[in-house]
């Protein structure tokens, strides 16, 4: 089909249909624009009431820490575990004497008696008289208290040794020995260790 239409008609419809499909474009970036402003918006407010939301959790807390005095509580808590730790070293230096005494008492030599036992608090150990018929027999009490296999003592050392004249008081043991010994760490002994003595 041939266009007859003059050139300056001819022009005005490309220039018409070209306006059109500009004016298409122009909508649709507004509408782009007006979309993402409302994604951008709704956003924004979502972010700000979580915001608003959790600082009004922060603000229960604290103040539910508050009235049910948490740092007191704590505090309090802390005593109770300072009290009880103490009660537990206390304890671990308690001694089961009636199961030390045997175990001594299997340790003495047949020629030797004990005859005294002073525990020291602040040292852990335990400060032993005994009296034998000789100045060998006295240092084999100590011999036998720091032997490692009784499990009593990591440590004995002699303080004294002493053989008078025989009296009548002392007529078969003239000798006397004191000894100092130092728990074992370990021992069965101890009321926080205990564990059965074997003997």
């Amino acid at each position: 089909m041939i266009n007859l239409l003059p050139p300056e008609v001819k022009m005005s419809y490309r220039y018409a249909r070209r306006n059109v499909s500009l004016r298409r474009w122009v909508f649709s970036f507004v509408f782009a624009f007006i979309g993402l402003g409302i994604i951008s918006t709704y956003g924004l407010l979502t972010m700000h009431q979580s915001y608003i939301r959790y600082q009004n959790q922060i603000s229960s807390a604290q103040d539910l820490f508050k009235t049910e005095k948490f740092s007191e509580t704590q505090a309090r808590v802390a005593d109770m575990s300072n009290s009880f730790k103490l009660v537990v070293q206390v304890l671990g230096k308690e001694v089961l004497f009636s199961q030390l005494l045997k175990r001594i008492a299997a340790t003495i030599p047949t020629n030797a008696n004990l005859t005294g036992l002073n525990i020291n608090q602040t040292q852990g150990g335990i400060d032993i008289t005994a009296i034998a018929t000789d100045y060998n027999t006295a240092t084999q009490v100590q011999v036998n208290l720091a032997d490692a296999n009784n499990k009593i003592f990591s440590k004995a050392d002699i303080l004294n040794v002493s053989c008078g004249a025989a009296t009548a008081q002392n007529t078969n043991y003239p000798c006397t020995v004191n000894i100092r010994a130092l728990f074992a760490t370990n021992n069965p002994f101890l009321l926080i260790n205990n564990k059965q003595a074997t003997p």
